[in-house]
């Protein structure tokens, strides 16, 4: 199923609520998927900016260009961007 964002809301911190096409309802904390890249810097560091997050094609974004796969956020997987970030981490650590 290809679940879209029908609405976004923010929340406490770098939460938001987010309604699904699917009619589901989450509250979703957005840190592991905005900790990482430059896109998302503005995102993660000005508590202001990460408030005008919007819906943008069935997609969370903001004005920035910035945005979260929907089907990312529905199925609570890893982003791609941060799985390249781990597997960067582990192969130092080693």
């Amino acid at each position: 199923m290809f679940a879209r964002v029908q609405s976004v809301e923010p929340s406490d911190g770098q939460r938001v609520r987010v309604v699904f096409t699917t009619g589901e309802e989450r509250e979703i904390d957005l840190s592991p998927y905005i900790a990482t890249g430059p896109i998302f810097a503005l995102v993660r560091t000005d508590p202001a900016f990460f408030r005008t997050v919007f819906v943008d094609g069935g997609t969370v974004a903001w004005p920035n260009g910035a945005d979260i796969d929907p089907d990312v956020l529905y199925h609570g997987r890893t982003p791609p961007w941060a799985e390249a970030t781990l597997y960067t981490e582990e192969s130092r650590s080693r």
